[in-house]
């Protein structure tokens, strides 16, 4: 899926019609990377989400579970219990996958041939000496992120559990299969369109900035601003397609290899302990 979320970034960094270097469409900014930087170029930035994509998951499934049973203490009702465990679930996700995101977003935006820009340890390396660990350098973008993730994790889960709690479950195995990715996937596709403003602004701030050597996005609500002023309220929305095709399904997929597996968990400690 890596090569949308190149696309994506690409699309959000775009400030408007008039660069001559931006790209028309979605076919036409796959053609122009392609041509332009070969297929290497669609994979801009893949290892960091290879070396964080693994810990971020594990995070984002265990801090639900966790915030889920504290939750549980608070009286709540289940369907607001599981929107407030996603949210918080994507603030603790956003803080431990940040400084990869900035990475990750660094490189997605060099435009250079894949052979030409430097590698993820080294681009790592010069944010930190040019920047520091902060908020100017390795956790630049930050409440963007939190926004980002927090949002998103808060609808889908929060959708996903309830809406999966009022559709009656299929006896048949492969229609039960079919109810789960279903809702699964309308689950992560209004996550993305909910917290794509968010995602702009995290790209905005953590990619190139217009003026070389003088930052004009610097924080969250104040880059939307800024994005809404200047370019219009659709701005705030640009990379939703890729996004959606990349998040979709892969929600989807990510809730079902979740639950089918935590079952499979729950039953073989059951049955060891049963014996």
């Amino acid at each position: 899926m890596h090569p949308l979320d190149v696309v994506k970034t690409r699309f959000q960094i775009q400030r408007g019609k008039t660069d001559p270097t931006s790209y028309k469409s979605l076919g036409d900014c796959f053609r122009t990377i392609f041509q332009r930087e070969g297929l290497l170029g669609f994979y801009k930035g893949i290892l960091p989400p290879i070396l964080a994509e693994t810990p971020k998951r594990a995070v984002k499934f265990f801090t639900f579970e966790q915030y889920k049973k504290l939750l549980g203490y608070a009286s709540l009702p289940p369907g607001l219990a599981f929107a407030v465990a996603g949210l918080g679930s994507g603030l603790t996700e956003a803080v431990v996958v940040n400084p990869f995101e900035v990475v990750k977003v660094t490189l997605q935006t060099n435009k250079n041939a894949f052979t030409e820009q430097p590698s993820s340890f080294v681009q790592a390396q010069q944010i930190i000496k040019t920047g520091g660990l902060g908020f100017r350098g390795l956790n630049k973008g930050l409440t963007a992120t939190l926004g980002r993730h927090g949002v998103f994790n808060m609808v889908y889960f929060g959708f996903y559990f309830n809406v999966k709690n009022i559709l009656p479950v299929n006896k048949d195995p492969n229609l039960e299969f079919l109810r789960k990715f279903g809702i699964g996937l309308v689950s992560g596709t209004i996550a993305s369109i909910i917290n794509i403003p968010f995602d702009v602004a995290k790209s905005r701030i953590q990619g190139p900035q217009p003026v070389p050597g003088e930052i004009k996005y610097r924080t969250c609500f104040k880059t939307m601003a800024t994005v809404y002023k200047e370019e219009g309220f659709l701005a705030l929305y640009k990379g939703l397609l890729p996004k959606i095709m990349r998040l979709g399904p892969g929600g989807a997929v990510m809730l079902l290899v979740y639950e089918y597996v935590y079952a499979w968990l729950q039953d073989t400690v059951n049955h060891k302990e049963h014996f």
